[in-house]
């Protein structure tokens, strides 16, 4: 999990909170988009993205060989007023073999995490991981044997719906008092990531807007 916390998510209005919906960035433009942040301290990241169009909406289009890549946005969002985590997401490519369950399989195509920092953040800090896995199953809670700060939830799984642009509407409050039995704070960023190193494969995914939001 990266852990540099630099950059700030702007607001639409005060029940939408804009973690990111691409518009800003530059259409082809690779790399860490401007606005988020590395802060990765393990692997070698390749951070194969590119900033694409799709039937009209501004994309960010995630590739990855045998690497995992993660990129992280600082957001102020009060989980009082905009409670529902919000966002596009299409995969194409699954890494052969993953499984989130396994610390030797735990790759994913597309992987977006909530994080509450807390000091030391390399223990303390608690990570919630919303995941398309190759093979876990479809609703299942599990802590992460590779890192011990985060908890997967497994949103998607498996080859059934690869290739569609599917929303996806969360209660983070809910799902933090599930994994961690009381109410959270206010979270302080959001990353997305790409992973296919333990399965030494490939993975391809698409992100879409991302924000918080009102019931």
């Amino acid at each position: 999990m990266a852990t540099a916390l630099l950059l700030v998510a702007p607001a639409w209005a005060a029940d939408v909170v804009v973690v990111e919906d691409w518009t800003n960035l530059k259409l082809g433009a690779k790399g860490v988009p401007d606005g988020w942040t590395s802060g990765q301290s393990w692997g070698l990241p390749k951070h194969d993205f590119t900033v694409e169009e799709d039937n009209g909406h501004r994309v960010l289009h995630l590739r990855s060989e045998g690497d995992s890549s993660m990129i992280t946005k600082e957001v102020k969002v009060n989980l009082k007023a905009t409670p529902i985590l919000e966002w596009r997401w299409r995969v194409v490519t699954l890494p052969k073999g993953a499984d989130a369950r396994s610390k030797h399989t735990d790759d994913q195509a597309a992987q977006l995490y909530v994080v509450w920092p807390r000091f030391p953040r390399e223990f303390r800090s608690r990570i919630i991981g919303y995941i398309w896995d190759t093979q876990a199953p479809q609703g299942l809670v599990v802590k992460s044997e590779k890192t011990s700060t985060v908890t997967y939830i497994v949103v998607r799984s498996g080859p059934a719906e690869l290739g569609q642009w599917l929303t996806e509407r969360r209660k983070v409050v809910e799902d933090y008092k599930q994994i961690y039995g009381e109410a959270p704070e206010n979270p302080g960023a959001v990353s997305v990531a790409i992973d296919s190193d333990d399965t030494n494969s490939s993975a391809e995914s698409f992100f879409g807007a991302i924000i918080f939001t009102k019931p």
